[in-house]
C-alpha cells in the first residue's frame, strides 16, 4: 500500500513535466554529466542493459560545430519491452527506452524522455495498462534518482 500511495504522489508531481508532445521533461539539479552518471548506475544497478551513451555535443565537435551538452542514454530490459510490442509490434520503433540530458541555453540541465501512455495511444495499444503504468512508474524513479540532488 506504501508502494502504491507513493507512486500516486509521484505521477501528480511527475504529471506537470508532461508535455502534449509526447516528452516528460524534468529539471536537474546537477550538471550533465552527473545527471547521466547517476542515471546510468541506477539503471545497471536494477539489472536494465545501458545499449549506449552518445555525447551529442562530442560528436558534434568532431564536426566543427559547437553544441551545448547534450547525451542521449540508450536502456532497456526485454522483461518489460517484449509484453508491449506483442501489444503493437510498431512499439519497437521506439524501444529500447531513451532518456536524453541535456544543458539549455540559460544553463539549465534538464532529463527528458518519452511517456509511455502517449506512446501507447500513438501505437494504438490495447490490454497492456499494468505493463504501461509498470513502465510509467520506473522511468519517473530513474529520472528522479538521476535529477536529484
Amino acid at each position: 500500500m506504501y508502494k502504491y500511495i507513493l507512486g500516486i504522489i509521484f505521477l501528480v508531481l511527475v504529471l506537470p513535466a508532461s508535455a502534449d508532445n509526447g516528452l516528460v521533461k524534468i529539471k536537474s539539479a546537477n550538471n550533465v554529466t552527473t545527471t547521466t552518471d547517476k542515471l546510468v548506475k541506477a539503471l545497471k544497478g536494477k539489472g536494465m542493459t545501458v545499449f549506449d551513451v552518445i555525447d551529442h555535443a562530442k560528436g558534434a565537435a568532431g564536426v566543427g560545430i559547437e553544441l551545448l551538452p547534450t547525451t542521449l542514454v540508450i536502456f532497456g530490459n526485454p522483461k518489460v519491452g517484449t509484453p508491449l510490442m506483442k501489444c503493437s509490434r510498431t512499439e519497437a520503433i521506439d524501444l529500447p527506452q531513451k532518456m536524453l540530458i541535456w544543458k539549455d541555453d540559460s544553463g539549465q540541465t534538464w532529463l527528458a524522455y518519452n511517456d509511455p501512455v502517449y506512446m501507447a495511444k500513438r501505437h494504438g495499444v490495447t490490454g497492456c495498462d499494468d505493463t504501461i503504468k509498470k513502465i510509467t512508474g520506473v522511468l519517473g524513479k530513474f529520472s528522479g534518482v538521476a535529477t536529484a540532488p
